[in-house]
């Protein structure tokens, strides 16, 4: 059986109708328990601050699918480190035989927010003694369906210039993780996951137009001035400066690379851009939609 965590999230909900699908033994780990009914599978009801509870949810399961959110400071702290070495050792004292990582591509000790997160976290999922698979993914599609993504008169917000980035949808980060909790490809190995296609944010809006059947244009934020719009939000400074240190990467190209991992794993072209606002378009005119005059 596998237990998926993070189960809530864009990743572990499609993940888990797709183990649904494929009459896949699974259950979820959740928070909230009324979150965990609305999803309608087998859950349990768990802290990654609670180790007992995680113990707990392990028992009966072999195969982890380790996913959360975290990578934030707090009070100088980044939760998701201690959080997911927790979930480590409680897969080692519980037998589980493979865990399956959602990490972040360009993961490595020493980078900066969830790179750096990211980094350890593998290096000490790799020290275990468990079998394991790392999913180093690009950037979300699904970031572009976040309030954050749009102004408040609906247009793109555009922080890397005219340098395409390979965004990819987190249903095929899902299809990959459930191809390989199947135990049918080779483990302990690192899969870097992208789209199909590397697009610029110009062209990203002009497929959000398409599909919206409205013109969206691009408000420019560069790097140092989201910094200096997210400090003035009351974020703390060095964040602020660290989350754009990442963008500039981005803006540099760092993530412009396609590759074919997901048709590698699972059998099956990635969704492009196109795919994925035609499947989330309700959605997306909801973030994106200009005030009403």
């Amino acid at each position: 059986m596998i237990l998926i965590t993070g189960a809530t999230g864009s990743i572990g909900r499609s993940l888990a109708g797709q183990l649904r699908q494929a009459g896949a033994a699974f259950r979820a780990l959740v928070r909230d328990e009324a979150k965990g009914r609305a999803m309608g599978c087998d859950f349990v009801v768990g802290d990654f601050d609670d180790p007992n509870s995680i113990i707990a949810a392990l028992d009966g399961a072999d195969r982890l699918f380790l996913n959360s959110a975290g990578a934030q400071p707090v009070d100088g702290e980044q939760p998701m480190i201690r959080q997911q070495k927790t979930v480590i050792d409680a897969a080692r004292e519980t037998g589980i035989t493979h865990v399956v990582k959602v990490s972040v591509w360009q993961a490595r000790q020493g980078a900066k927010l969830s790179q750096g997160a990211h980094g350890e976290i593998e290096e000490y999922l790799q020290a275990s003694g468990l079998a394991w698979s790392l999913l180093q993914p690009a950037g979300f599609m699904q970031n572009f369906l976040t309030p954050e993504a749009f102004t408040s008169d609906g247009n793109l917000i555009s922080s890397y210039g005219s340098t395409p980035v390979a965004h990819i949808d987190c249903h095929d980060i899902a299809a990959c993780a459930a191809v390989l909790l199947a135990g049918s490809l080779a483990q302990e190995k690192a899969f870097v996951l992208t789209g199909p296609e590397a697009l610029t944010d110009a062209e990203v809006a002009d497929k959000v137009s398409s599909a919206l059947g409205r013109p969206v244009g691009r408000a420019e934020l560069p790097p140092d001035s989201l910094a200096a719009a997210m400090r003035s939000q009351g974020l703390p400074p060095r964040f602020a400066d660290d989350v754009a240190f990442l963008v500039k990467e981005v803006a540099a190209g760092s993530q412009a690379t396609t590759t074919t991992t997901v048709r590698d794993i699972t059998g099956r072209p990635a969704r492009t851009f196109d795919d994925f606002l035609a499947a989330n378009l309700q959605s997306l005119r909801a973030v994106a939609a200009p005030p009403t005059p």
